[in-house]
Formats: structure tokens, sequence, C-alpha cells
């Protein structure tokens, strides 16, 4: 009878603890069902494997089942007032872990992406700018030297060069022995050609007598113009005097032998040949250039065949006027 009646109220108390667990059980599913529905039930096991139960299952009818009841009830409502601390908190909690979530994949998004990507785009800027400036720095100081380079050339035949020009010793139209030392102190325009020259050699030194008229008119200046044969087998010195007077009364024919119309062709730089020859009769071809030589018989330009008479005059005094400086 006894144990009847202490099974039957225990039977009853473990049905109310497993109503008490199914309220507390669907309500906190709805909020966290896979953390708080283990929690539970975890803990409803513990209960039923307290020394509590097994105590009342041993001590039978009187204190025993009130305190079976008085500990069920105790424990059901600790646990549904501990219940409601967890159901406040699991919002919390749940909101917690989702932020925690959230902030771990962006923190790794992050770390994965933007700093690595900022730092990188920062780095080639950083390095783009400043190839760039290495870059025309460079450049600029290429471009300047080239400059300078290009002035130096330029500046070059102004103040002379010894691979034109040198020593000579020829025989004037006059029949006088004549070197470079006779003309020293002076302005010198001199050209090559020959006395049989059919109409380049007579062209070009109409032209340098008119432009030394001019040069004497518009600069104040007087040029020595100078002409050197080089057919020498045929300009003699009378040959040579006939026809330099034609041309100016100024101009100065030169002649010599064959070594000496050589050796001042090759100083000067000046390239000559015989063409077409016909017995007696032939032509020599040979370089069309007039050089200006300085007061020390010292290079310092020449004018080719495209100067007129004008352009050649404007060049002369300029060069004369910069070697002044």
């Amino acid at each position: 009878m006894i144990s009847t009646i202490s099974r039957n109220n225990c039977i009853r108390c473990i049905r109310r603890s497993f109503l008490t667990y199914t309220r507390n059980h669907n309500h906190l599913m709805k909020s966290n069902p896979s953390f708080l529905s283990t929690h539970l039930l975890n803990e409803q096991f513990n209960l039923l494997q307290s020394p509590s139960s097994q105590w009342v299952f041993s001590s039978g009818l009187g204190n025993g089942t009130s305190m079976l009841s008085h500990r069920f009830l105790s424990s059901s409502s600790e646990n549904q007032e501990s219940k409601k601390p967890l159901e406040v908190g699991s919002e919390g909690g749940e909101k917690a872990s989702e932020s925690s979530k959230q902030s771990s994949s962006n923190a790794g998004k992050s770390s994965r992406g933007a700093p690595v990507s900022w730092l990188s785009f920062l780095f080639l800027i950083t390095t783009g700018a400043g190839l760039l400036y290495y870059y025309d720095k460079e450049k600029k100081k290429h471009i300047e030297e080239i400059n300078n380079a290009a002035t130096a050339v330029k500046q070059g035949p102004s103040v002379g060069k010894a691979a034109i020009g040198g020593p000579f010793n020829l025989v004037n139209h006059n029949g006088k022995s004549v070197t470079e030392q006779d003309f020293r102190g002076k302005w010198t325009l001199v050209y090559f050609g020959f006395t049989h020259c059919p109409d380049i050699c007579p062209d070009e030194l109409l032209k340098l007598a008119a432009a030394i008229d001019k040069i004497k008119e518009k600069a104040k200046i007087e040029i020595v113009p100078v002409f050197i044969s080089v057919d020498p087998e045929r300009d003699t010195v009378g040959q040579v005097h006939d026809y330099v007077k034609e041309f100016h009364p100024n101009l100065v024919g030169l002649t010599g032998s064959a070594d000496e119309v050589k050796k001042v062709a090759r100083a000067y730089r000046v390239y000559y040949m015989k063409t077409e020859e016909e017995g007696s009769d032939y032509l020599v071809d040979h370089s069309i250039i007039m050089y200006l030589m300085d007061p020390n018989m010292e290079y310092v330009k020449f004018f080719g065949k495209n100067h007129d008479v004008d352009s050649l005059t404007d060049g002369i005094i300029k060069e004369i006027r910069e070697y002044k400086k």
C-alpha cells in the first residue's frame, strides 16, 4: 500500500516535472532551439538523477513524500527562474553571437581583402610616382647634355680647327713665291678651281668678288680673295695672272708644282681629279667650297655653292663679329 502510494506520488511528480520541461522547452526553442533545448534536457535528466529523488524512492510516505514534491517543485521553480534570465539573455546572446560571427567574418574579409589591396594600391602609386620623377629628371638631364654637346660642336668651327688649313709654298700670279705666312694679319677667303673651268668656277669667283665688296661697304671689313689652281699642268703663272684680273683687282691667284698643289689641297680637304681627257683638253672635277680663314690663317667656316651673294656676305660678317667678341 505504502509502496503503491509512493510510486503514484513519484509518477505524479515526474509528470509535473515533464510538463514544466515541455513548457520551458517550447518557449526556449523559439529563441534558440539548437542550444537551449539541449541544455534544458541535460538539466532535467540531471535533476532526475539527483540524490533527492533517490531518497524519495527509498523513504516512502510522509516527510519523504512531501520532501520529494518540494524538491521537484523548488527545482522546477528554480529552473524556471533560471530560464528567465536565459530567455532575456538568449536574445542578447543570439545578437552577440550573430554580431561576433559578423565581426569575425568582417575581420576575415578585411584581413584578406581591404588592408592588402589598399596597401598594394598605395605602394603602386608611390612607386609609379617615383619612377616618373626619376625618368623625367633623367630625360631633362639627357636633353641638356645633348644641347650642350650640340652647342660645343657648333662653337668648334668659330674658334678654328687644325683639321682644315695648314702650311703651303706656292707661286702667286706675279711669279712671287708665297706661303701662308704672307696672309697673316688679314681675313682671307680661299677658293680652289682652275682657269679652264667652263661655268662653275667663273660663277663662284664672281659671287666671291661681289661679296667682298659688299662686306667692305656694310661692315668696313677688308677681305683678301685667294684663288688656288688645282690644274698645275695648264695653269701657269701667266695663265693665272690673266684669269684673276677678270674678276677682281684684289684677287690673288696661286699655282705651283703638282706636289705642292696636292699638298695644299690635302691640307684644306679639297677633292680634285681629271675627267674627260682628250689629249690636252680635259676638265677637272673638284670641290666647290670657299674657306673663311682668320688673321692667323686658321679655319673659321666654309661656304658652299648653295649660298648667294647676300647670304655669303651676311654669313661672313656674322662670323667675323663673333670672332672679335
